[in-house]
């Protein structure tokens, strides 16, 4: 009984171990007696039983490893994605509260666009902050928006504003490039950013983006989005815009953009003060290559048309506008203010300007100085050429735009040298003389001042109208005395000059500042039979919907010179071009009538002259008023205003000038009598004064010295006292002294 007592009580031990884990199973006090024998019967079930229990422990992981990672991975993912939303969220809540309200949203005016176009309806160019007017994707060429989309934006019409398909692709190129190579912003995102947001890079400025990208998406349909989209990015060289940027680059519109340009245009969003063809041409071509071929990839292009494409000849952009043109604009744009104020719309110019006279313009003067402007130390020229009514027709205000945008037609004023005699000449018919007046060419002095001719040499006495045609400066300056420089200022402003003349004796020959366009409008009332012509290049200036705010008055201008003077006139001017300085001016088969004009030191050289269609002036020089190489007005101005001219009547029939159709007026005894008082007077006062003094005629007394001209100084020196004493101390008795009993 015993023994069974010893084994009810071990058998329980027993079977409780076995039933435990392992983390359960100990040692009883009952295995402490059991002694050896039972430590030996007790170990074989659990040596049985352990390596059944290390396998469950080893299977166990195997089991859920994978598939538990994977859970975990899932959970956690979901954790932090709602902890994400839930960040993301609460940014757009604190950023978009700090936006206006969505109702208050409105897409901002585009800056104003200036359209200028040619008396024909041409364009010759836009202006405003954009540079170009705005184009809906109908009027624009169609490769424009394909090249734009498939470079910048493959899902644009896929996307509700944001892909988050092309962000994940663009953040992959970018992981595995190792660098920045792609961007994620839709079209739209990057429209919004252009007409709301600044450039910088905060996550509240993108944040915003994201949010005026939704309202656009809905606001707006897609095509609108690209449309406001094309036409306001930035394609570089102060160009915003497709039209600005096609008429910068290729001097076309965009509607008439090529394949290969499109490419271009698109390939500048990227990096467009980089890519600009006008900055780096080869950089600029190879990013269009790009675009063609993303062109292809969507489906938009053949390989027959990229072969085109590719076969042309790359843009080679002027590093500025370019085209003589521009110098017109700018001029419209100068006097835009003062007709209408500020600018706040778009506006349709329409300027008196012809395209074609203004190309001939152009390329004459640039073959004159590519020609001889080296070899004659000549590096500028101007010109500018307007019709009986004083409306410009051609405006070219230097050598090249791109170069200097300077106008030196209508800003800078020089002195015009002997073409302001007929200003002169004029006053003296108005005062009763005649082209048949004779004058003794001879040396003179008026006070301390001694004109010469530009030969040096005296010719006797000769007409008015051959001292004209001959440029003879004594003869001139006898004229102003006699009827007084202040009635030569005096029609001088009544024909159109503006700038300030001085009231002096070298008024006679042009010492006087002008611009060359006064003084050109100036000769025009010789051409129209008298009457002012007030030099205007703007004609109308409307709203883009057509109302119109301004438009000239030129209609009915003024009668400034009468019309036998005007008649006496031509006759004598036309003897410049036939006989005279003038010979290198000739049209073949038309009549014309002009002036040359050099000044001191041969710094500027002009020629003035007209026909019955157009009144052209034509300058010389240097910019720096370095002197040229005996360039006189009757050289290379007269010869490129005889070629200009010439293109610009062709293929019209000649007409005559006002009053000499009925042949040379200066023939017309009436007209070739003597001035009442005139000579006769000089015949007097001449047997009763010192022979030293030789009055001429009816006016102040000219002083003549027998020994021959005294030197000229280095410049002409106005008279300070006409007629005054003398510095030698001999007082010189003048005519005014003689009527006047002193």
């Amino acid at each position: 009984m015993a023994g069974n007592r010893k084994s009810q009580r071990i058998e329980p031990s027993f079977q409780g171990a076995a039933g435990r884990d392992d983390d359960d199973f100990h040692v009883g006090a009952g295995d402490r007696v059991a002694g050896g024998g039972g430590r030996r019967g007790r170990g074989k079930p659990p040596k049985a039983e352990l390596p059944r229990r290390g396998s469950a422990r080893r299977r166990e992981p195997s089991r859920g490893g994978i598939f538990g990672l994977l859970r975990r991975l899932v959970y956690w993912c979901l954790v932090l994605g709602l902890w994400g939303a839930i960040g993301v969220g609460g940014l757009v809540l604190y950023y978009g509260a700090r936006m206006p309200s969505a109702t208050s949203w409105s897409i901002p005016d585009r800056p104003p666009n200036v359209k200028i176009l040619s008396v024909n309806g041409d364009i010759v160019a836009n202006r405003g902050l954009t540079g170009g007017e705005a184009l809906s994707l109908e009027n624009m060429s169609p490769y424009i928006p394909q090249a734009v989309i498939a470079i910048e934006d493959r899902r644009f019409y896929a996307h509700f504003g944001i892909d988050p398909l092309g962000l994940a692709r663009a953040m992959l190129t970018n992981l595995t490039s190792g660098r920045m190579v792609q961007g994620g912003s839709t079209l739209t995102q990057q429209l919004a950013k252009n007409m709301f947001l600044s450039p910088e890079r905060t996550l509240e400025r993108k944040v915003q983006e994201v949010l005026l990208a939704l309202w656009l998406e809905h606001k707006y349909s897609k095509d609108q989005i690209l449309a406001m989209y094309l036409n306001r990015v930035f394609f570089g060289s102060n160009s915003y815009g497709v039209e600005a940027a096609s008429r910068r680059y290729f001097n076309k519109s965009a509607r008439d953009v090529n394949l290969g340009e499109a490419a271009l245009l698109a390939g500048l969003l990227k990096a467009p003060s980089r890519l600009s063809p006008a900055r780096d041409p080869e950089a600029a071509e190879a990013r269009a290559q790009v675009v063609l071929g993303a062109m292809r990839e969507e489906g938009y292009v053949t390989d027959n048309e990229i072969k085109t494409a590719m076969s042309q000849t790359p843009a080679r952009a002027r590093s500025y506008w370019s085209g003589a043109q521009y110098y017109a604009a700018d001029m419209v744009m100068a006097q835009l203010p003062g007709m209408i104020g500020d600018i706040k719309e778009d506006l349709v110019i329409d300027t008196t300007i012809d395209l074609d006279l203004e190309k001939k313009a152009d390329e004459t003067l640039s073959a004159m100085l590519d020609k001889e402007g080296a070899k004659s130390n000549a590096s500028q020229a101007a010109l500018v050429s307007i019709d009986g009514t004083g409306a410009i027709r051609a405006l070219v205000g230097g050598r090249d735009y791109a170069e200097s945008q300077f106008d030196r037609a209508s800003k800078a004023r020089r002195q015009p040298g002997s073409a302001f005699k007929p200003f002169v000449y004029a006053a003296a018919l108005e005062a009763g003389r005649s082209p048949l007046s004779v004058r003794n060419d001879a040396p003179v002095r008026i006070g301390k001042w001694t004109p010469e001719n530009y030969d040096q040499k005296y010719r006797g006495e000769v007409t008015l109208a051959s001292a004209l045609a001959n440029s003879l400066n004594t003869i001139a300056a006898q004229l102003v005395m006699e009827v007084g420089p202040g009635e030569v200022v005096k029609l001088a402003r009544r024909l159109g000059i503006e700038s300030e003349l001085q009231a002096n004796a070298s008024i006679a020959l042009g010492t006087s500042e002008v611009t060359l366009v006064e003084l050109t409008a100036a000769y025009a009332p010789f051409m129209n039979g008298g009457y002012k012509a007030t030099p205007h290049i703007i004609r109308r200036i409307s709203t883009a919907d057509g109302t119109v705010l301004y438009e000239n008055t030129y209609d009915n201008p003024p009668r400034v010179l009468e019309p036998n003077i005007v008649s006496m006139m031509n006759g004598m001017m036309m003897r410049v071009i036939t006989e005279g300085t003038g010979k290198n001016a000739r049209i073949p088969g038309w009549p014309a009538a002009g002036k040359s004009g050099t000044t001191q030191s041969f710094r500027d050289a002009l020629f003035v002259g007209y026909t019955s269609n157009l009144t052209t002036g034509v300058w010389f020089g240097n910019d720096d008023g370095k002197s040229m190489k005996k360039v006189t007005g009757g050289g290379l101005p007269a010869k490129a205003w005889g070629e200009f001219m010439t293109a610009a009547h062709a293929g019209l029939s000649p007409s005559p000038l006002f009053g000499t159709a009925n042949g040379d007026p200066l023939q017309d005894p009436a007209r070739a009598a003597p001035e009442e008082g005139g000579d006769q007077l000089f015949d007097i006062i001449s047997r009763t004064l010192d022979t030293d003094q030789r009055p001429a005629g009816n006016g102040e007394a000219v002083a003549t010295d027998r020994t021959g001209a005294v030197p000229l100084d280095d410049g002409l020196i106005p008279p300070a006292d006409v007629g005054g004493e003398h510095r030698t101390g001999t007082r010189r008795t003048t005519l005014f002294d003689f009527l006047t009993g002193g």
